[in-house]
């Protein structure tokens, strides 16, 4: 089957017009929202930054699981998966990363609360360049290469999320803060997942197996970009400030998260973002 009758009909992948105009609408909320609210009390928003952590943990979740269940019944290969091998398995695979790509709009709310909680020295570079192109480079993959290699990112980004967004939802709840002292960890955890998302897309460039190679390299470079704005980040925040443990923010929380860092903090193949209240 061919891989963009794969996708035929699904929501908001027939015409990129979606896409671009949440995208659009997004980075005017980036740009008019702190002027909005300059002059207005910034919200708490803990009840709902609960709920809403929660739901993109549960949300990880299930992409994780989904995606090594599917990808394992596919016989997927970690070194190259071609787009046309899997049969059933690819439309399994298929299924879940546009759940991926729709998990990159809703974590444009990640910056939403940013903006109502006035924490706007967090709406970094980093942090929008990450969300707003996640979520348009998603797109294009479901279009044109919807399974196969484009497995592995997600996978390993939603197993980030799961442990970033259960981290911000816990970090809500003042009697679980003795519990959290993992926190430091995820600032390494989504440097190791860049590294391993270009290690694994280099080896299908090396040894090819009909994945498309402009693809793979675009997806190294775009890599490289989170992996040097994140090291910048790193640097910055642990060996120069060296801040208290309570003002160490996770890449993907301030994106300077992502990006990413989702968040998400930092994704493509995978990113978000958001600080301890």
């Amino acid at each position: 089957i061919n891989h963009l009758t794969r996708v035929q009909g699904w929501l908001l992948l027939d015409s990129y017009l979606p896409t671009l105009s949440f995208t659009i609408v997004y980075l005017l909320i980036v740009y008019l929202g702190p002027k909005y609210m300059r002059n207005r009390p910034s919200y708490s928003l803990k009840g709902v930054l609960l709920v809403y952590n929660f739901s993109v943990t549960m949300l990880s979740l299930y992409m994780l699981v989904e995606l090594i269940c599917a990808s394992w019944s596919g016989g997927y290969r970690l070194q190259c998966q071609g787009l046309h091998e899997a049969g059933e398995a690819d439309v399994r695979v298929a299924k879940v990363l546009w759940w991926y790509y729709f998990s990159k709009l809703i974590e444009f709310l990640d910056t939403m609360f940013f903006v109502l909680r006035k924490k706007n020295s967090q709406i970094t570079f980093l942090h929008v360049y990450h969300h707003a192109s996640m979520f348009n480079i998603w797109w294009s993959v479901l279009n044109w290469i919807p399974c196969g290699q484009s497995f592995f990112g997600p996978t390993l980004n939603s197993f980030i999320h799961v442990c970033m967004y259960s981290y911000y939802g816990l970090s809500t709840i003042p009697s679980m803060q003795k519990y959290l002292w993992w926190k430091h960890y995820l600032t390494q955890a989504q440097l190791v997942q860049f590294l391993l998302s270009i290690i694994h897309t280099l080896g299908a460039v090396i040894v090819p197996c009909g994945f498309p190679v402009r693809c793979l390299l675009f997806h190294v470079s775009y890599m490289a970009t989170l992996v040097i704005l994140f090291v910048n980040f790193y640097i910055q925040t642990y060996r120069k400030r060296r801040p208290s443990e309570d003002d160490k923010l996770t890449f993907e929380q301030s994106h300077i998260k992502s990006s990413h860092p989702n968040g998400h903090s930092a994704s493509t193949n995978g990113t978000s973002l958001k600080k301890r209240q």
